[in-house]
């Protein structure tokens, strides 16, 4: 199976940790790293923003991306909350079949 991680950034670390155990817990991650200390610069409705928030790296499978998206939006703070997937092309095969075992579910 391919892999992908998810790159998210949330307003605290209450709301990332309280996202992270959601996508995990529904094995919709393996794992998630909650870093701390973004500074955030943005434009929005016109203006630069800045703001200190926390990024979260998500591992999952490619195949439950979009339905990671779709919970993370539901979760999330922010109108337009910064999701992205990015592919991952190689790396220690344990650790992506742990990935690949780690989000299965009876109906994978």
């Amino acid at each position: 199976m391919a892999q992908s991680l998810i790159y998210v950034t949330a307003a605290n670390r209450e709301e990332a940790l309280a996202i992270a155990r959601e996508l995990v817990n529904s094995r919709l991650a393996a794992c998630a790293n909650v870093l701390s200390g973004t500074t955030s610069v943005y434009h929005w409705e016109g203006e630069v923003c800045e703001d200190e928030e926390i990024s979260m790296i998500l591992k999952t499978r490619d195949d439950l991306i979009e339905q990671a998206v779709e919970k993370i939006k539901a979760l999330h703070s922010y109108d337009c909350p910064c999701v992205v997937a990015l592919p991952i092309s190689t790396g220690n095969q344990a650790f992506l079949d742990w990935i690949d075992a780690e989000t299965e579910t009876k109906d994978s």
